[in-house]
């Protein structure tokens, strides 16, 4: 049975069981805790938390995940792989543990004709935790599973929870047996590669308590409402319905595998080095352009440091498989094919997803060589001083500037017979995501803990928005934190957290900054309002300090935004719809937004892109957009279903979570995206855009920044100025500036070529006295000494070598000179043959003199360079260098 296939059957099985079919989530995870979607229940944490009222008491779902903590040891067994999808089925205070039971039995066991997967019932084994005698009860007696067939486990294999207070509860197991092949008898509590897991049950019927670790909890008591949450792993379930050894060899990773043997000659089954390669070059480039898919770009950080990492691993594995040039076309193609069944938009998006792909396949092949040579230079560092063991913070370096996974500078550093301190490496890694997440997190809570805004959505509900149509109006305080701490009330001075039960603030969300102003009480009491956040669904927290009186939870108020910065930040917004569509004319479907900014008066677009966008067409973007200025084109907002928006081509931002009911906004008959932000009601009002130019921020994508309005006119008028001034300087017009300055240009060069020729020569005239005056060192002729201050390096080493050049009558010669440029010092050294076969090499001489400056050179045994801090030692250096010289002479 295909993939395709396990997938229609689960949704179609729950589907007529009342149960709403939800689409899969994009693997962007909208939850600052988390960089991507680890498991299928992730996008229904909020009702399962109580943070939002579930809209189904049934649902189910095939959701894609991704998981990268054991990413070393994809290829090696059976089972890890980074991308995997979870097909699940969830009842919210609906059905429970005999309901999910019989539910699970019955799709597994029923025949293939009557819909379901017809798996035999005797190779099924089941597990359940060691004190639910319920479920053994139910799986005993009602379904009908012999008691030896069923096993109890501890809290470490059968109870869930999400490691922090919160919901809880014991689950199931289902396992299938796959013969003795696999190993020994004895069921899943024996050996878990013969019996595999296959679904997890998971009965939420407990709340749980702070504890040491995911095993040692208290249980606070039941649940309102006891809930189901079940898992079953589509590829599991494929690698037993399809007969294969293992989840690489199942229909959607086995075509992947027979592209690379076909790219590389190697055979799959060869040899384990070469099956381990292929296995990781299948899982990878799945995971990578189900990634792109979902809008995630290659980067150095969070989300696009996890597809950069898997993608140079796949890249990596088949140049070790021996593939030579470029291969990721073809393996994305094949990708593509693949899983375009199961999610058409793949398909549809292809030309995108192949760009970003390639682009980060260019640039690994680059960054290859470049950060090879960094490699090298740290190994021969590390080597000089007398270390086995490459350090963390170059392996870090590795990664971060040039993007090399950890494991490709495991195996070069080995290759050079050196170790990598990982756990240095690992340090700086986690170091790094931490801030990030840290970062991100605070920007939505402000530190605070999310239980404070859940319990207020629970007494108050959701914040009503009028902003759409009101700047200000009256409300009510709901809820109030100081310094992150629930609190009755704050006094003049106090950092505050108010949530209101309507508001016309826009909290910042979909690139839109958020709205700043004041709440007045009747009192007379005033908070300025600096930021509005959603840290949880639904509730906007308004953070900002009471400036006058206090400030109480109940009181009524008065709540106004600050109109003007509304205004600027609205003409912004609608800039960027203008902008995304004109770049999507000029340059294709590719051009698809990647994130943005809108912020008073100013704004940013990130766009997909291979390449930087020429000039011109920039300078036709820019007027395409004024030229729709111009036709005073209307906008307009209407909220309708998913399925409707798609029907009209409306525009969805990559990561951006919707729900069934979206707004859309038109403007006029040229674009037309789902957003929630606020914009001018028609395009006349925006006045002016102006592109201030595009740059690059990571593989495959670009950024557009601009000025609107009144900020787009005084950024013009200071240009005019400055246009002013340079024809003043140069007599001329406007238009002749370009010609006039590059003519100066030209001539300046020239001039500073021929300062330089003069400069060089004069250098190059003291060799001949340099060479006269070298001293007789035990046989070897050292002419050391210091040039003037400012002499260049390149100048400097030409200098040592026609120096050498002239120490003639087969003697050997030693050349050491130093200089100083920009208050730090700087030597080459020189020898020639005859001195190398008495033992004076350059290098050491080198590593010497540099060491005396405190700095640090190297170079080969003929010629070296080397620097320093400090520049009062030259003295003490060339001493260093002829006692060097008489010691080995």
């Amino acid at each position: 049975m295909e993939s395709a296939e396990i997938r229609r059957r689960w949704l179609r099985f729950f589907e007529e069981r009342g149960h709403t079919v939800v689409p899969s989530a994009s693997l962007i995870a909208d939850d600052p805790t988390l960089l991507l979607v680890p498991a299928g229940m992730v996008p229904f944490k909020p009702y399962f938390l109580g943070e939002v009222k579930p809209p189904f008491p049934r649902a189910t779902s095939v959701q894609k995940c991704v998981r990268t903590p054991d990413i070393e040891e994809v290829g090696k067994t059976t089972r890890h792989g980074t991308f995997f999808q979870m097909c699940g089925n969830f009842s919210f205070g609906d059905y429970f543990k005999e309901g999910a039971i019989k539910y699970a039995w019955e799709l597994l066991t029923s025949s293939v004709a009557d819909g379901g997967y017809g798996l035999e019932p005797e190779k099924l084994w089941i597990t359940v935790y060691l004190e639910d005698d319920e479920a053994e009860r139910i799986w005993r007696d009602v379904v009908g599973v012999p008691a030896e067939r069923i096993q109890r486990l501890g809290k470490k294999d059968n109870y869930w929870s999400m490691g922090v207070p919160g919901p809880c509860g014991p689950c199931s197991e289902i396992n299938y047996d796959r013969g003795p092949e696999f190993g020994a008898e004895g069921g899943p509590a024996v050996n878990d590669e013969r019996y595999v897991e296959i679904w997890n049950l998971v009965f939420m019927q407990y709340e749980r308590g702070a504890g040491e670790d995911k095993e040692n909890f208290p249980i606070l008591g039941d649940l309102p409402s006891k809930n189901i949450d079940t898992g079953l792993g589509l590829e599991r379930l494929a690698m037993i319905l399809q007969g294969v050894q293992n989840m690489y060899e199942t229909d959607t990773l086995r075509v992947v595998m027979d592209k690379a043997t076909e790219l590389t000659g190697v055979r799959y089954g060869a040899a384990h080095g070469t099956d381990v390669s292929l296995r990781v070059v299948a899982d990878h480039m799945r995971t990578s352009v189900m990634l792109i898919g979902d809008g995630v770009t290659p980067g150095n950080e969070g989300r696009g440091y996890v597809l950069r990492r898997i993608m140079r691993r796949a890249v990596r594995n088949m140049r070790l498989l021996g593939a030579t040039g470029p291969v990721v076309a073809e393996l994305v193609d094949v990708v593509l094919k693949t899983m375009g069944e199961q999610y058409p938009e793949l398909l549809t998006d292809r030309k995108r997803i192949e760009t970003v792909a390639l682009a980060e396949e260019a640039a690994f092949l680059k960054a290859l060589k470049g950060g090879t040579n960094i490699l090298d230079s740290a190994v021969t560092e590390t080597k000089a001083a007398g270390g086995t063991v490459l350090a963390g913070d170059k392996a870090f370096l590795l990664h971060d500037t040039w993007g090399f996974p950890i494991d490709l500078t495991l195996e070069m550093a080995a290759e050079q017979g050196l170790s990598v301190d990982e756990d240095g490496f690992r340090r700086l890694m986690k170091e790094q995501r931490e801030r990030a997440k840290a970062d991100a997190k605070a920007k939505k809570t402000g530190h605070a803990d999310v239980s404070a805004y859940r319990a207020v959505a629970d007494t108050a509900g959701s914040t009503v928005f009028t902003g759409y149509t009101d700047t200000e109006g009256e409300s009510t305080v709901v809820g109030l934190l100081v310094d992150g701490v629930p609190s009755p009330a704050a006094q003049e001075g106090d950092e505050v957290e108010v949530v209101l039960d309507r508001t016309p603030f826009y909290a910042e969300g979909g690139g839109q900054l958020a709205d700043q102003g004041r709440i007045r009480l009747d009192t007379g009491a005033v908070v300025e309002i600096r930021d509005v956040q959603q840290p949880v669904p639904g509730v906007s927290v308004h953070k900002g300090v009471v400036q006058v009186g206090e400030v109480t939870v109940g009181a009524s108020v008065y709540a106004q935004i600050d109109v003007r910065r509304r205004r600027a930040i609205a003409r912004a917004h609608s800039a960027t719809h203008l902008t995304h569509q004109a770049l999507r004319d000029a340059l294709g479907p590719t051009a698809a937004q990647a994130g943005s900014e809108n912020s008073p008066g100013r704004f940013r677009f990130d766009f997909g892109s291979p390449a930087a966008v020429p000039g011109t067409v920039l300078t036709d973007v820019e007027q395409r957009i004024n030229e729709v200025l111009s036709r005073e084109l209307d906008v307009h907002a209407e909220v309708m279903s998913m399925e409707e928006a798609k029907k009209q081509g409306a525009i969805a931002e990559f990561g951006e979570k919707y729900g069934d009911r979206v707004r859309v906004v038109t403007i006029g008959d040229f674009s037309k995206e789902l957003c929630g932000g606020t914009h001018v009601h028609n395009t006349a009002q925006l006045g002016l855009v102006k592109l201030l130019g595009e740059s690059s921020i990571g593989s495959g994508v670009r950024r557009v920044e601009a000025l609107v309005g009144v900020d787009a006119y005084n950024f013009l008028a200071r240009e005019h100025t400055v246009v002013s001034q340079l024809t003043d300087l140069v007599k001329g017009r406007p238009e002749e500036l370009p010609e006039k300055i590059s003519g100066m240009l030209a001539k300046l060069k020239d001039a500073e070529k021929e300062i330089e020729r003069f400069r060089a020569e004069k250098v190059l005239q003291a060799a001949a006295g340099l060479a006269e005056g070298a001293k007789d060192v035990r046989g070897v002729a050292l002419a050391v000494g210091r040039v003037p201050d400012g002499t260049g390096a390149d100048d400097l080493r030409k200098l040592v070598l026609d120096v050498r050049g002239r120490i003639q009558g087969g003697r050997a010669a030693v050349v050491a000179l130093f200089t100083v440029v920009n208050g730090r010092p700087l030597t080459v050294i020189a020898t020639n043959e005859a001195a190398r076969e008495r033992g004076l090499k350059a290098g050491d001489l080198v590593r010497t003199a540099a060491k005396t400056l405190g700095g640090g050179g190297g170079g080969k045994p003929d010629v070296a360079q080397g620097g320093g801090q400090n520049a009062d030692a030259l003295d003490e250096a060339m001493a260093a260098v002829e006692r060097l010289v008489a010691e080995a002479a």
